[in-house]
């Protein structure tokens, strides 16, 4: 009996996978300015989905 594979671990897997391929050829540092980019798109990929849903801006 095969078990299927949740489709919210098949997404985070994938996830990890192009991570790891668009950052393992750079350097701790470059890994660094990678993830906090990444992190400030996320952020405002937030924000500006709370001003579309007309939700408070989210406390500091």
């Amino acid at each position: 009996m095969k078990i299927e594979e949740y489709t919210c671990v098949k997404i985070k897997r994938q996830a990890q996978a192009r991570i790891y391929e668009e950052t393992k050829e750079m350097t701790p540092e470059q890994r660094l300015t990678y993830h906090q980019r990444s992190f400030a798109r996320l952020q405002e990929r937030q924000t500006e989905l709370r001003a579309r849903l007309h939700l408070p801006a989210k406390a500091v």
